[in-house]
């Protein structure tokens, strides 16, 4: 699909002995973006509460077989952060935690699979809200006690606790943690 940018008209001079001549004229620059491929079994993905498992589908022969087991990474923000700050700084916080959960653990196998080539631009997120703080540290040391591995960030130099990510699990394994939790909306 071509897109196109056009700039606000410009002006350059020709220049001779005696005169500037000033021409206007538009700039449009264009741009070639490969076609978005998009795949039936990712189009509900948003959609799905928090601890939906894989619907089983049939085969040629009818028989039912489970999907595998989607990979899956869970960001949690604060609704009173959600509500106070500018949406964007909330946003930005969610995703130093995603960024600092996988990168943290980029040579364990659930985070390769996660990022690996076939999988990178179907990256499967859910994202979640608390109340307040104490919802989130609550939620941080329940997720510890469970042995999930996560990030809670903490914004410094205010010492904020403002959101949390999990590195990237199957849904299997931790859903289970946050059936509780509103989708963010």
């Amino acid at each position: 699909m071509a897109s196109l940018l056009f700039s606000p008209p410009f002006r350059f001079s020709l220049t001779s002995s005696k005169a500037r001549i000033p021409i206007p004229g538009p700039r449009i620059r264009s741009y070639l973006s490969p076609p978005r491929r998009v795949c039936p079994q990712h189009l509900n993905s948003m959609s799905q509460p928090a601890g939906s498992q894989s619907l089983p589908s049939e085969d040629e022969g009818g028989a039912k077989m489970e999907n595998s087991d989607v990979m899956v990474q869970y960001v949690v923000l604060r609704r009173d952060l959600i509500d106070t700050w500018p949406l964007g700084s909330v946003v930005t916080q969610g995703c130093h935690a995603s960024v600092c959960a996988i990168w943290s653990h980029k040579d364990d196998p659930h985070t390769i699979e996660y990022c690996s080539s076939q999988n990178i631009d179907s990256m499967h997120k859910v994202t979640l809200e608390v109340k307040g703080e104490p919802q989130i540290l609550n939620l941080s040391e329940k997720l510890t006690a469970g042995g999930i591995t996560h990030k809670l960030w903490i914004e410094q130099p205010e010492n904020i606790p403002t959101c949390l990510a999990t590195k990237p699990y199957p849904k299997s394994a931790v859903s289970s943690f946050f059936m509780k939790l509103k989708l963010c909306k």
